[in-house]
């Protein structure tokens, strides 16, 4: 088996079976096989899902697990020589597995890889190429300067956008909703770190993957549409606390050590002041449901 495809879904039902299409209307050459982890879905994908793909080996929880723990669990049951991990709520193109294994099996060096994501409207999804999230890469994506200064590395250290879309580089982090990684690659640094409910494990993963000295790669020879619905009205607040606590859990597991008291404090003060703000924000808005990327993600059940 080329590479194993895992989607995890959790009341994606529509998304999920339009995804699940565009994988099987690829045109490649590669042996493919997917397996779909459903978080106990209440919306009767698992039924669904059966009816329209039967060959599909489906793992039905019987609760919601997270985010990094389904996709581990279909990495254990995996054959793939790659794993890729691909949101329910995309769309991949004809060529996309071709291009991206084409591009692996002729660059051994590279633990992961990932291709273009782009929005429904035809802008680029910023989070499919990153640096790494420094205590100054924060600073400057978090209090704006990136955007005043969009062309200054210095100030977009975060989201790279100095660097074309369309030009080809090594990255730090890929997103983790299309991100095809090398078996011995998993092999050596592990699955999802399942501290992570949802948000930030693929930062984490990504961070490990280079530590162990492998390559992390942008290719943006092909790409995939993601259709998340973000949306500044109210969230539930279980997505704002994780979105902030992920970068709690990431400074300290690999940043704490590297930097004084001093600068882990100021970290966790903004990280404070960045969730009261957006807590503030989320109350005076008006109520929406999650959008498909959160709920293919989402919410532990009390």
């Amino acid at each position: 088996m080329d590479v194993s495809i895992l989607v995890v879904n959790y009341n994606t039902c529509r998304l999920t079976l339009d995804c699940l299409q565009s994988v099987y209307a690829s045109k490649t050459q590669y042996r493919y096989e997917v397996i779909v982890i459903d978080n106990h879905s209440s919306d009767g994908s698992v039924e669904a899902i059966r009816a329209a793909y039967p060959e599909i080996r489906l793992i039905a929880n019987e609760d919601n697990t997270g985010f990094a723990k389904a996709n581990n669990q279909g990495m254990e049951v995996a054959s793939g020589r790659y794993i890729l991990l691909l949101n329910s709520d995309t769309l991949v193109q004809p060529d996309t597995l071709d291009t991206m294994i084409q591009f692996m099996d002729t660059h051994p060096e590279m633990g992961a890889s990932g291709c273009k994501v782009i929005l429904p409207d035809g802008s680029l999804d910023k989070a499919c190429k990153r640096g790494f999230p420094t205590p100054s890469a924060s600073f400057y994506y978090a209090f704006g300067w990136s955007k005043r200064y969009p062309d200054n590395p210095k100030y977009n250290q975060y989201q790279l956008g100095h660097l074309s879309p369309d030009d080809e580089y090594p990255v730090d982090v890929l997103v983790g909703a299309f991100m095809l990684v090398r078996r011995e690659t998993i092999e050596q640094v592990g699955g999802l770190d399942e501290t992570f409910f949802m948000y930030g494990e693929d930062i984490d993963w990504c961070y490990r993957i280079k530590q162990a000295g492998w390559g992390i790669y942008y290719y943006p020879r092909t790409y995939i549409v993601h259709i998340k619905g973000g949306s500044a009205r109210r969230r539930p607040l279980k997505i704002i606390y994780e979105f902030h606590r992920a970068m709690w859990v990431f400074h300290r597991k690999h940043y704490k050590q590297q930097y004084s008291w001093i600068t882990n404090m100021a970290v966790y003060a903004g990280i404070a002041v960045k969730f009261g703000m957006a807590f503030l924000k989320n109350k005076l808005s008006a109520p929406v449901k999650p959008d498909s990327d959160e709920q293919s993600r989402t919410e532990v059940k009390a």
